[in-house]
Parts: C-alpha cells; sequence; structure tokens
C-alpha cells in the first residue's frame, strides 16, 4: 500500500478508538474524518460527500417520517390498545409485545418504531403492574429482530444495499430478499426471550403511586360521539390507571363522587382525575377522551387541534387573571390556551376545575398552541417551566395513517415502485393527509444519526480507493485457508465484534468494502456474505452503544452496563449460530 492507505488505515483505527473510549458524538467523529478525508485529497469532494445523495439514506429519511405519521395520527395507539390488553406475568406480556413490535419494525425503520413505543410500553407496563426493567431491553431487541425481517426494516439494510449498488453495479436486494435468514433468527431470538428473560432481567419496580410527584387535578370529557360513549368505567380502561385516579364524574352539573367501575359514560360527562403530569399525558392520547369545554369559543380552540401540546407554567404575581376563577376569566378567549389540570403547594386542589380561583405560584398544566410559548417570552403573565411537547393524536387520521403504510409496502413488494419513492411518497402523503404535521414530520429527523451515516461512507470509500480493502481482504483470505465457510464465520465475527463498540451503520460500511474484495479474490458468491454484514451489523444486543435503540431504552429501563451483557452475549451467540447455519445451508458460497 502507498502513504494513502497507511493513513486510511490510522484515521480508521482513530476514529474506532474515539468512538469507543470517547463521549464525542459518533455524528461529529465522522464529520472529522470526512473533512480529513477531503482536505487532504485522499476523496475528491463529489466521493467524500457522496454519502448524503446515497439513495439508503434517503429512503431511512422518508421512514422517519412515515413513522411519525403514524405516532402523531394514533395509528400505534390503535395497535397497541387492541393488541397487547392486560397480560398478568412478563411472559405473557413479552407474548403480546413481539408481534406488533416486530411487525411494525419489519416495515419501518426500527429506530423510530423505538422511539414511538417506548412511552406506549413504559405507559403500559405501569397499567398492568410489571416493572418497566422487564419490558425495555426485550422492547429494543424485538425491534432489532423484526428490523432484519426486511430490506426496510432496519437503516443498516438499506444502507448496505446502496453501498452494494454503488460499489459493485448490481441491481441490488429486494424488500424479502433477506427474510429467509431474518424471520428464523427472530422466532429464535424471541423464543430465547420469552424463556430466559424474566429471570434474567433486573426488576427495577416503581416508587408508589404519588410519591414525591406534583399532583395535578385534571378535568377532561368524554367526547359526545366518541367510542367511550355508552361504555363502563372498566371498559373503557380508566378504572387501573397508575400514578392517576378518577376522584369522581360531574353529570349535569351532579357530582358522582364514588365512581363505581361499572358506572357507564356519557356524552359530556366531565371526568376529574388527580395524578402527576406524565400519567396526564398519557391519559389524553385515550381515544374519546377530550379537554374539558366551558365556553362555546372552546368549539373553535378544539378545532386547532393540529399544533397543541401541553406546556407546564407558574402563574406569576403579574398574570391579569390573578383573584378570577378560570372559567370567570375566559381564560381559553385570553391566552389561547386550555387549562387541563392545577396543582398548588405541591398537592391537586379539590372542586370543579373551572371554579378554582387563580393565584399566583399555581402550577397549571395546559394544552396550547406553539405561539402560546412564543408569547410568554415578552409578557409577565406566566413562567414557562416545561414545554412537554405532547401533543394530542389525531385519532380520525389512524386509518389513514394505516392505509399509507400498507400502500407503500405493497407497491415495493411487488416492485411496482423503489423502496426510495416508496419511502418520499409515503412521506408526503402522511403531510398531505394531515397524519402529521411538517412541524412534527421535521422533529421526527434525526440529524445525528442522518449525518453519521452520511459521513460513514465517506470511510468506507476511502478503504477501498486507496487499496485498504484489497490488503485486508487478502489477509482474511489467507487466514481462512481459502475455505468458504470459514471467510463466512471470520466475516460475521468480526463485524458481530466492531458494531458492539461503534455504531452499526459504520460497522458494516467499513467492512462492505473489505467483504466484496474477498469475495472477488476468493472467486465466491458475494450474496451469503452480504447478508452476513447485514445481519451481524443489526443483531447488536450485548452492549448499548452498539445499536443505537439499545441506548433509547437504557435510561426508561434505568438498566446498568452490566444487564445488557448478561441478556445480549447470549442473544449475540445465538443468532449468529442461527445467521450462519441458515446461510450455509440455503446459499451456494462458490460461483
Amino acid at each position: 500500500m502507498e502513504w494513502q492507505g497507511w493513513f486510511v488505515l490510522g484515521l480508521c483505527i482513530s476514529v474506532l478508538a474515539s468512538l469507543i473510549f470517547t463521549r464525542v458524538g459518533p455524528h461529529l467523529i465522522m464529520a472529522g474524518a470526512l473533512t480529513i478525508l477531503s482536505t487532504t485529497g485522499i476523496l475528491k469532494a463529489n466521493d467524500a460527500l457522496s454519502g448524503f445523495s446515497n439513495s439508503g439514506l434517503i429512503t431511512v429519511v422518508g421512514m422517519f417520517v412515515v413513522a411519525a405519521g403514524m405516532h402523531a395520527s394514533g395509528a400505534i395507539d390503535l395497535l397497541v390498545n387492541s393488541l397487547l390488553g392486560r397480560p398478568k406475568t412478563p411472559r405473557t406480556a413479552l407474548n403480546r409485545m413481539f408481534w406488533p413490535v416486530a411487525f411494525l419494525s419489519s416495515f419501518l425503520n426500527n429506530t423510530p418504531v423505538v422511539a414511538t413505543m417506548i412511552p406506549a410500553i413504559y405507559s403500559w407496563s405501569r397499567k398492568i403492574g410489571i416493572s418497566p426493567s422487564k419490558l425495555m431491553i426485550p422492547l429494543s431487541y424485538m425491534a432489532i429482530l423484526g428490523g432484519t425481517v426486511t430490506l426496510i426494516g432496519t437503516s443498516t439494510n438499506l444502507i448496505v444495499n446502496g453501498q452494494y449498488q454503488t460499489l459493485t453495479g448490481e441491481a441490488g436486494f429486494s424488500l424479502f430478499s433477506i427474510t429467509a435468514v431474518g424471520l428464523p433468527v427472530a422466532i429464535a431470538g424471541f423464543v430465547f426471550m420469552w424463556l430466559f428473560f424474566p429471570k434474567l432481567l433486573p426488576d427495577h419496580s416503581q416508587d408508589q403511586a404519588f410519591a414525591n410527584l406534583r399532583e395535578f387535578t385534571l378535568e377532561v370529557s368524554v367526547a359526545p360521539n366518541g367510542p367511550l360513549v355508552g361504555k363502563t368505567i372498566e371498559q373503557a380502561g380508566l378504572r387501573h390507571l397508575q400514578r392517576i385516579y378518577l376522584v369522581e364524574i360531574e353529570r349535569n352539573g351532579t357530582p358522582i363522587t364514588v365512581v363505581s367501575p361499572e358506572e357507564v359514560l356519557q356524552g359530556g360527562d366531565r371526568l376529574v382525575f388527580a395524578g402527576d403530569t406524565e400519567a396526564i399525558s398519557d391519559l389524553l392520547r385515550i381515544n374519546g377522551i377530550v379537554p374539558s369545554t366551558e365556553e362555546e369559543q372552546a368549539e373553535t380552540f378544539n378545532l386547532r387541534h393540529a399544533e397543541r401540546r401541553l406546556v407546564e407554567v407558574v402563574v406569576s404575581p403579574h398574570c391579569s387573571a390573578l383573584g378570577f376563577a378560570i372559567r370567570e376569566a375566559q381564560f381559553r378567549a385570553r391566552y389561547g390556551a386550555a387549562v387541563l389540570a392545577v396543582a398548588r403547594n405541591g398537592e391537586r386542589i379539590k372542586g370543579n376545575l373551572g371554579s378554582i380561583i387563580l393565584e399566583a405560584g399555581d402550577t397549571l398544566l395546559l394544552e396550547a398552541r406553539p405561539a402560546f410559548i412564543s408569547r410568554q417570552k415578552y409578557n409577565k403573565d406566566f413562567l414557562v417551566i416545561s414545554d412537554l411537547r405532547t401533543e394530542s393524536p389525531r385519532h380520525e387520521r389512524a386509518y389513514i395513517a394505516w392505509f399509507i403504510l400498507i400502500g407503500i409496502i405493497t407497491l415495493a413488494r411487488f416492485e411496482v415502485i423503489s423502496m426510495l419513492n416508496a419511502s418520499l411518497i409515503g412521506s408526503g402523503l402522511m403531510i398531505l393527509t394531515g397524519c402529521c404535521s411538517a412541524n412534527q414530520a421535521e422533529r421526527s429527523l434525526d440529524l445525528k444519526v442522518i449525518i453519521t451515516i452520511a459521513c460513514s461512507f465517506a470511510l468506507g470509500m476511502a478503504l477501498e480507493k486507496t487499496g485498504v480493502a484489497k490488503y485486508l481482504a487478502e489477509n482474511i483470505v489467507d487466514l481462512s485457508g481459502g475455505r468458504p465457510w470459514l471467510l463466512l464465520i471470520l466475516t460475521y465475527i468480526a463485524i458481530s465484534i466492531l458494531t458492539e463498540v461503534i455504531t452499526n451503520n459504520a460497522a458494516a460500511l467499513l467492512m462492505l468494502p473489505i467483504v466484496l474484495e474477498i469475495t472477488e479474490k476468493a472467486d465466491l458468491n458475494n450474496v451469503p456474505f452480504v447478508l452476513a454484514i447485514m445481519m451481524a451489523a443489526s443483531a447488536s444486543f450485548a452492549t448499548p452503544l452498539g445499536y443505537q435503540t439499545n441506548m433509547m431504552v437504557y435510561g426508561p429501563g434505568r438498566y446498568r452496563f452490566v444487564d445488557f451483557l448478561k441478556v445480549g452475549i447470549p442473544m449475540n451467540i445465538l443468532t449468529a449460530i442461527v445467521t450462519i447455519t441458515v446461510l450455509l445451508i440455503g446459499w451456494p458460497l462458490e460461483k
């Protein structure tokens, strides 16, 4: 190799070390590597920046927006509420979780699926009395396993396929090319989780309800023509909520203070709850629950549904509504926000929400438009202490979102359009049909992930252009002694180790040109080797660093690093055995 090759090899080692041993963000490290490769002249500008125009990356971006539409429309909630139910044991809960999570992850990028499901599963775990620590790692692992079933299930598959097309000029892989490998791996992984995870995972039970939590009084209404009318409290799922409880029902001006689980809900019923902010957020996602309306102008406010979010504020001594009851102050008309809950001195205030007289220092939970938050920067009525960014789902769009998702999957499956075009059309339709707003679509795009992926292409291309890939390929071929089956095993192991300590996309893109050189030199069929790259890079369970969904559940599950090692290492070994066995049986290694 010439000096450029040794320089790129040293740069790769430095990148790996930085990713492993420093806290610098992967997007900054990879962007730094791209900058060095471009400024030193090792890569031309077009090559260095080619990752930003890669079809795989753009497909990932489109699928992020599709997932945002599924979340904002309540389509995910529809699936959760209809399929998860109320299991009594962790094993039953795992069984209920696996099928919807794996299905969604097969056809949506698994990163936004996990981001969408974390609050839903966290809320569900509280409702069924099972510690979130028993369910959060399984949520990540199920999404990873589901993502291996199709080409679009994980960004890694899309990125590898896009780079494979660039490097080889081949047509690439179809939507279900990887299914024959991914499906057996997913089933084997689920069986292992079902058998062993309830005992292996820690039980970090939540503190007793209301412990060290600010209580709010929340008043909501039953939508007059909504799905809850005619259902009992028990059937509506309002009886066994955690960290929030139903205090009373006000019907036609008459309070019902001792609420029976058999009480039948009527349209317009006012429901008074007490609980904490996070639990209130969960309650407001229930289809058929609407903010309590007092004035006629509230109907106009409710029409502007798309941009509303929860905001926590403190009433200042200069607030013009001080000394007035919320109803008398005409709060909605005055501020363009609805009061959902009130706390005073850390305790809930008893009585009808509209009759509460505001005092300085009261904490209010409001449902407001983004403009409300901006206005508070220039007046002295409220101090915004928390923009919870929790927007009410557009339940009326849930079925439209499902129709869009199924439609683009079907078109891609039968190759009517490419996955790139399917994701772009799907993301556009999600916005145009109102399943998600333009702001929600923008917020769904994880810029750090996108930059990391795009910059990773530069390192992979540098490895190939400077001859490093060829050099490493020759040495690995020599190590295998020319035995194709050993080459396949060595390929899987190398990528599996790399992806546990750096990002999975970076590991795959670094190894793909090397593996293609290996198969070219040894005159082997490159398809099973590329499938091994996809599987090894995605099947990353042993550390929270290896896959971003693992990192996403690390905090909500209150895990330690060792918790991942305990359950992740056996999962890595199991998926490796199943993957290699299926590839050896199902694909010829030699041309």
